[in-house]
C-alpha cells in the first residue's frame, strides 16, 4: 500500500548528509569529537526544523487523534524493561548506567507503558491512549558498519511515541485508529510512503502483529522505515501484572498493549531534505511546518 506523491526531479537528488553538510547545519566532525561515532549536532534551522516536527507531531496526535501527552522519565529501572520485554533478550542493544539499576530508554513505549504496572484499571476508563516525545538510546549493536554517519541509526535519537491500553475487543480497532494517526501526519508533510505488515518471522519479540511505514528517501534511492506499529495484545499486560476490573461484575482480565512511533524525528528530517531538496541546493519547508518554523519557507545555502 504506498500512498503519497512521489517527488520528480530533473537533476541527480543528494543525500541528506551531502544536503545538510553544503548547508552546513549538520556537523559530524565536532559530533565526533565530542561522542564519538553515530552521533550528530544540528545547527540553526535544522534545529529548528527538529523542534518544529516534534511539537507538530505532538499537536497532531493530541488534537485529532485524543492523545494524551505525558513528560516521562529517560532513565527506567530493569523491572520495566522486563515488562516491556527488552529485557532479558534485548540487553546488548541498550545502555545501562552505574547506578541504582537504571537504564537508558530504546523507545518512550517503556516508561509510557509502564506507567500502569501492578495497577487494576477501571474497564470505563479505556482506552487509555499516550503520546510523549523522548530521546532514545540504543547501542546499534547488530548495526554494524551501516549507516554510521547520517541520521538514519543513531545512538541517541528523538522520536515521538504512540501508546495505547486498551480492552481486548477494541484492540484491533485502536491499531486502526494508530495507523491512522502515523498516516495523517506523513500525508500533512506530502511524503512518499507505504505500510508494510511483517511476516511472523520478523515481528518483534513482544508483538502480535506490525505494520512498519516506510518512507520513498530519493537520495537513497530506496524506501526507508521510519516508523513501526505493533500490538502487542496481553504479552506486556502479564508481565507487568497490569489487569482490568469491570466493577459492574467483578470481571478482571489482562488488556491488550499497543504502541507506534509518530515518529522517528531524525529520519523524517531526512526524508525532508530528500524529497524537499532544490537543485541549487536549498530545501522547502512543507507547507505544515511553516508556522512552527517562524514562517520559514525554504532553507538556503
Amino acid at each position: 500500500k504506498i500512498q503519497g506523491r512521489e517527488k520528480k526531479f530533473n537533476f541527480a537528488p543528494k543525500n541528506h548528509l551531502e544536503i545538510g553538510e553544503n548547508l552546513t547545519l549538520l556537523d559530524y566532525e565536532k559530533a565526533i569529537k565530542i561522542s564519538g561515532s553515530r552521533f550528530s549536532i544540528m545547527k540553526s534551522e535544522l534545529a529548528l526544523l527538529n523542534r518544529a516536527l516534534i511539537n507538530f507531531m505532538l499537536d497532531t496526535n493530541t488534537d485529532l487523534f485524543d492523545y494524551t501527552e505525558i513528560k516521562i522519565p529517560e532513565l527506567v529501572k530493569s523491572e520495566a524493561l522486563i515488562g516491556t520485554g527488552q529485557l532479558p533478550k534485548f540487553g546488548d542493544d541498550l545502555f545501562k548506567t552505574n547506578f541504582n539499576d537504571l537504564w537508558l530508554i530504546p523507545t518512550a513505549e517503556v516508561p509510557l507503558t509502564n506507567l500502569h504496572r501492578e495497577d487494576i484499571i477501571n474497564k470505563n476508563d479505556l482506552p487509555l491512549r499516550y503520546t510523549s516525545f523522548t530521546n532514545c538510546f540504543r547501542s546499534e549493536a547488530g548495526a554494524s558498519g551501516k549507516d554510521t554517519k547520517g541520521l538514519m541509526r543513531e545512538h541517541q535519537f528523538g522520536k515521538v511515541e504512540l501508546v495505547t491500553i486498551a480492552s481486548p475487543d477494541d484492540s484491533c480497532e485502536e491499531f486502526d485508529r494508530m495507523i491512522d494517526c502515523v498516516e495523517t501526519i506523513l500525508n500533512k508533510l506530502d511524503l512518499n510512503f507505504r505500510l508494510v505488515e511483517l511476516c511472523s518471522g520478523d515481528l518483534g519479540f513482544s508483538s502480535s502483529y506490525t505494520v512498519d511505514f516506510e518512507i520513498w528517501m530519493p537520495g537513497q534511492n530506496k524506501f526507508r522505515e521510519v516508523s513501526s506499529c505493533s500490538n502487542c495484545k496481553d504479552f506486556q499486560s502479564r508481565r507487568m501484572k497490569m489487569r482490568v476490573k469491570n466493577f459492574e461484575n467483578g470481571e478482571i482480565f489482562y488488556p491488550h498493549t499497543l504502541n507506534g512511533s509518530s515518529l522517528a524525528v531524525g529520519r523524517i528530517i531526512v526524508a525532508i531534505l530528500e524529497n524537499y531538496q532544490q537543485e541549487d541546493g536549498s530545501v522547502v519547508i512543507p507547507t505544515n511546518l511553516r508556522k512552527y518554523m517562524k514562517g520559514l519557507e525554504i532553507v538556503k545555502p
